[in-house]
């Protein structure tokens, strides 16, 4: 049963988002990233018989389990992936960024280059459920930013195959490369590279706890998107909202792993008991009924607060991934959000519209790093130069101040770099 505090009472430690504790994984997927490293190709094979039971003959998915995974899908379905993924480029298409370039002083040119990485990794989950979704919201920026290739590793089934709504999915979002490789030794080949998967400047997209430790390991040889924890919906609802609405839509986050958090802010007693009581009439009717109970027992709660500014404020100090703000002109209350990953407004747009449709990415920031994190973009895929060009005219304006600062730091090498221009003996040289 889900538990009800009155944010009057309640204790700092009871509103902030609580997951049950993470079992440190850090020394074997140490090891595993060791073993990667050290035996390439060999390793992943053996990892698949030991992690996924099952002995792959290659690694790489070739074009005709591409074609025969788009011929196994219903035309309905496909076509819902090709509406998805026009929605999610015409919306990540805006993000794009332009190089630029600066001369408001005589003889001085500024300017920053925008330039798309080279090649990046995206890894899609598998396990207990397939992820078509995550494909495209972590391809299509990376096809935008115009990143040459696009290496996806994804976990095989027993059968040896990848699932082919996930593979219809690579092959509409502009996948270049996919690979039978999961867990943290997929994380390991994206980094360091092996005989038949290249190496990425950057890797990209959700996983287990043994994904999430890897990441953060390889860290700094390859860069990474975020550190994704389990999955986040807060709810802000006014006492006029529909109870088996907002139970809905905390479930649709609790089906996600029992470690999710799925969290009700409300001004109004009477909504946060019947939402209580919808929640445990539809949780027997879930598919993946057992999750969503440990989700909601452990980590689900409803805060009620005396009103909707302080509602907010409660959701800007948890900061969570999904918020929905269901209330009348929910336009009116946008610019006091401050810490969200992605925002919902109104009472008919549910957190799952962005998770497969209208276009934002789902790809968001979770335990409470939406404080400084922001949702994967185009600018996930792309890098900054910077350039400046100065004439000898130019540079002769303000070398004297250059030098100052220079000499204000104890670095006169740097302050000689700019004084030797115009030192009439060195110059003669």
């Amino acid at each position: 049963m889900i538990k009800i505090y009155d944010m009057n009472e309640v204790r700092d430690q009871d509103i902030f988002l609580r997951h049950d504790a993470v079992k440190d994984v850090s020394q074997p997927v140490a090891e595993i990233i060791r073993r990667v490293r050290a035996e390439g190709d060999a390793a992943l094979y053996h990892y698949a018989r030991e992690f996924d039971k099952v002995e792959l003959s290659a690694l790489a998915v070739t074009e005709q389990e591409l074609d025969e995974a788009l011929s196994a899908e219903e035309p309905e379905f496909l076509a819902v992936l090709e509406q998805a993924a026009k929605n999610i480029r015409a919306y990540h298409a805006k993000q794009k960024r332009q190089s630029f370039i600066m001369e408001e002083k005589e003889g001085v040119i500024l300017g920053q280059k925008i330039m798309p990485l080279g090649r990046v990794g995206i890894y899609v989950p598998g396990g207990t459920a397939a992820y078509p979704s995550t494909v495209l919201m972590n391809a299509i920026p990376a096809h935008i930013a115009g990143v040459g290739e696009i290496v996806m590793v994804t976990p095989p089934g027993k059968d040896g195959k990848v699932n082919p709504a996930i593979l219809a999915a690579a092959k509409i979002a502009g996948v270049t490369q996919i690979y039978k490789v999961g867990g943290a030794q997929a994380i390991a080949a994206l980094a360091y590279g092996t005989e038949s998967i290249p190496q990425v400047d950057k890797i990209v997209g959700p996983g287990n706890a043994y994904v999430a430790e890897a990441k953060k390991q390889v860290f700094g040889q390859v860069n990474i998107d975020m550190i994704a924890g389990p999955s986040e919906v807060l709810v802000i609802a006014d006492g006029k909202s529909n109870p088996a609405f907002v139970a809905a839509d905390l479930l649709s986050q609790a089906e996600h792993d029992k470690m999710a958090s799925a969290v009700l802010v409300t001004e109004s007693r009477e909504l946060a008991q019947a939402v209580a009581q919808e929640l445990e009439r539809q949780i027997p009717l879930l598919e993946r009924e057992e999750i969503a109970r440990a989700s909601i027992d452990c980590n689900g709660k409803i805060i009620v607060s005396p009103n909707l500014e302080q509602a907010i404020d409660v959701a800007n100090r948890i900061a969570p991934e999904h918020l929905e703000l269901c209330v009348d002109s929910p336009f009116d209350y946008l610019s006091q959000i401050q810490n969200a990953g992605s925002i919902f407004l109104g009472r008919w747009n549910p957190e799952p519209m962005g998770d497969y449709f209208a276009g934002p990415n789902h790809t968001l920031p979770t335990s409470g790093t939406a404080r400084f994190y922001s949702p994967l973009s185009v600018d996930d895929f792309i890098k900054k130069s910077q350039f400046s060009y100065y004439t000898r005219p130019a540079l002769e304006k303000e070398y004297r101040q250059v030098s100052l600062f220079a000499k204000k730091e104890g670095l006169t090498a740097h302050a000689r770099a700019v004084d030797i221009r115009f030192d009439e003996k060195e110059a003669g040289k």
